[in-house]
């Protein structure tokens, strides 16, 4: 199998690290910096003979070198400053995905798909557009890192190990996206078992603005050991088949009455992407708030295109 990572930041750069330590084939990174890709290439693979590993990863400032591949991940694109949204990306990152979504149309035309470039539902969508590949074979990892994020907030605030926790978060990644505490439970206990709504409210509300305050913390950059974790784990169970429930942005086209945006829902993955996607029973006030969410995308979108 042949995995490409398009953007040797430090996103993709820790991506290509933990792919390579799974063993799941040939790992390409790719950068238009000139020799950054290959630099990191090499340092990885010097660490081989440490971790008494065997792995095959190769870096370039060519984009060619992605032909061929099965699984292609973008994270090309520039990062988040402290004060700026997902969205104030927008026109920055749009062209830089449309260029690279062209290559990997061109080059990768069987590829499954994954954006992380930001913002990332608008971007997805971006890719589907210009690669004009089956909805099944583009998605957006955006939820992945939500529902660790909203986990891991849970078990600190209980003081129970991460592992316990199983989390649930769907909508739009960035300020839009809508932790579901109802579908959220501690060994199959309920959430609502162990904190009262107000408790489970300052959570919520934590999960959605932790990625701007990590943002903030580092000054320069945005987050990246936890969005590299979730690219790997995206990447893991597509090439190996597992027939995992994640969330993913992906198409909308008609569940929960939404249609023509992309946005963050729970979907079945597997070798040929995106199986199934899997409707909740929501509330009537979560039903309200997701296709709030989808109606913003939706518009957003237009402006982009316009």
């Amino acid at each position: 199998m042949k995995i490409s990572i398009i953007g040797a930041g430090n996103v993709g750069s820790l991506s290509a690290m933990r792919l390579a330590h799974e063993g799941l084939g040939e790992i390409v990174l790719v950068d238009i910096l000139k020799g950054i890709a290959r630099g990191k290439a090499f340092d990885l693979e010097d660490a081989s003979s440490i971790l008494k590993l065997d792995y095959d990863i190769a870096g370039s400032d060519d984009i060619a070198e992605i032909k061929d591949s099965d699984i292609a991940v973008i994270t090309a694109g520039l990062a988040r400053k402290p004060g700026m949204t997902r969205e104030d990306l927008l026109s920055k990152n749009s062209q830089i995905l449309k260029e690279t979504a062209k290559a990997v149309k061109k080059l990768s035309p069987g590829a499954v798909l994954v954006v992380v470039t930001n913002p990332l539902d608008l971007m997805t969508r971006l890719a589907l557009e210009v690669t004009g590949f089956s909805k099944e074979r583009v998605m957006g990892m955006g939820l992945t890192l939500d529902t660790s994020r909203f986990a891991n907030l849970i078990a600190k605030e209980l003081g129970v190990p991460v592992s316990d926790v199983e989390a649930m978060v769907i909508g739009s990644h960035g300020e839009g996206m809508l932790p579901l505490y109802r579908f959220t439970n501690i060994k199959g206990v309920a959430l609502e078992e162990f904190l009262d709504k107000e408790r489970i409210g300052a959570l919520v509300e934590k999960t959605v603005m932790r990625g701007a305050e990590v943002v903030s913390l580092l000054g320069s950059g945005s987050a990246y050991f936890a969005p590299s974790a979730a690219i790997a784990q995206l990447v893991r169970v597509i090439a190996k088949d597992e027939k995992r429930t994640l969330g993913v942005s992906v198409y909308a086209d008609g569940e929960y009455g939404i249609r023509d945006v992309c946005i963050g829902l729970t979907c079945r993955l597997g070798r040929a992407g995106i199986e199934k996607i899997v409707e909740l029973d929501l509330n009537e006030q979560e039903k309200e708030a997701l296709e709030n969410c989808a109606s913003r995308l939706r518009e957003q979108y237009r402006s982009l295109k316009a």
